[in-house]
């Protein structure tokens, strides 16, 4: 007598799931898993931090700077990559103002008296930006979450993430969901394209009130971003109001963006009753 096939259920047949009718469960996982762990470890709200990728800790931007000097000067492109390489030397500054703003307000939020784990520091999980507010957080002791992004290049889990808060998606508007959905203030630091689709994605969000709640924007270092952004040139041409503007708070030092994100936190939400079970979805606005 023939032996009969195994017939493997639905949530267990790996081709199906994978599949483009399982696609919406797929997405689905993307939300009920992370809002799982963080029910589980009472994670209430976030801090969200952008920026660059590309951007070293001013140890190792200054290490490849020695390595490059040391190529023959008549190598092919010796003057762009020495450039470069200063270049990032320069920028390092971001990353070393993260790891302060993240270990400040992580140091901030521990002595907060709460049952709950308030104002955790959340990145999207890899390099640059986000691996110096994932290690700022750990340097005070606290939690902090990664939201990483399969892409071809660029992206891997930083190891300054806590592990059983360490995520990885598939899917970029989950992930941008996850950022939106905890968070009581953004800090934009230098960035590209990624960063810039953050932020305007954001702002769009709070501007035409999809986002409802009392959400603080800061970006910094108002000479790089109005170099690269012409913001009074879309109020000039009509293309944003002039109270538009006000959505977006330009700060130019560590003391002066925690000094605003901290006053914040403190009049919208520091005294927000808690409920005895953490769940992230009675916080949405």
């Amino acid at each position: 007598m023939a032996k009969s096939k195994k017939i493997l259920k639905a949530y267990e047949n790996t081709d199906f799931l994978s599949s483009a009718d399982g696609r919406s469960l797929r997405i689905l996982s993307e939300y009920l898993y992370p809002k799982s762990e963080f029910r589980k470890h009472k994670i209430m709200d976030t801090i969200v931090f952008f920026g660059s990728a590309r951007l070293k800790s001013k140890r190792d931007a200054t290490i490849n700077y020695n390595k490059i000097k040391k190529i023959n000067p008549g190598s092919p492109g010796f003057a762009q990559k020495l450039r470069h390489s200063q270049l990032m030397v320069d920028m390092s500054r971001y990353y070393e103002d993260a790891v302060e703003l993240s270990r400040r307000l992580t140091e901030w939020s521990l002595n907060l008296d709460t049952i709950a784990n308030r104002f955790i520091v959340c990145t999207g999980g890899g390099p640059g930006i986000m691996e110096a507010a994932n290690k700022g957080a750990k340097l005070a002791g606290g939690y902090s979450i990664g939201l990483n992004i399969s892409i071809p290049f660029e992206q891997f889990v930083n190891r300054y993430v806590t592990n059983e808060l360490s995520f990885e998606f598939h899917y970029f508007f989950m992930r941008k969901f996850w950022f939106a959905y905890l968070s009581k203030a953004f800090v934009i630091f230098p960035g590209g394209f990624g960063t810039m689709d953050e932020c305007f994605e954001v702002l769009t969000l709070v501007q035409t009130e999809k986002i409802k709640k009392k959400l603080l924007l800061v970006i910094y270092d108002e000479k790089y971003w109005k170099s690269i952004i012409n913001f009074d040139a879309l109020v000039e041409r009509g293309m944003i109001n002039n109270d538009d503007l006000k959505l977006i708070n330009f700060c130019n030092s560590v003391d002066e963006m925690f000094d605003k994100i901290v006053k914040h936190l403190k009049k919208h939400y520091a005294r927000e009753k808690e409920p005895e079970v953490i769940e992230p979805v009675l916080h949405l606005r």
